[in-house]
């Protein structure tokens, strides 16, 4: 069984917190990341400045953040399939910080 690597290559920004994703099968995905911002590596995006410091590494072509933030271009890529679990997954995050 195989299955396609993806590679983002190319975003803009749309609204805060919200990019559209492309990759390299000429696909798409809007994403507003707000609802999974949360725990030691993701919360920081909250601030909107830090936020919009994203890039897209080179060599592992996603998207990644100053702090080593970053998202496996198959999740960003199928994420209505992923963003479900990843927002229950923050909130338990939020609550273990709490």
């Amino acid at each position: 069984m195989s299955h396609h690597i993806y590679r983002v290559v190319g975003f803009e920004t749309l609204a805060p917190y919200t990019l559209r994703v492309r990759f390299d099968d000429n696909t798409a995905q809007t994403i507003d990341f707000r609802p999974v911002l949360a725990g030691e590596l993701y919360s920081p995006l909250n601030d909107v400045n830090f936020f919009n410091r994203v890039k897209i590494d080179p060599e592992v072509h996603t998207l990644v953040w100053p702090n080593g933030a970053d998202f496996d271009p198959a999740t960003l890529h199928d994420w209505p399939s992923y963003a479900q679990a990843l927002q229950q997954r923050a909130r338990q995050w939020q609550t273990v910080r709490s």
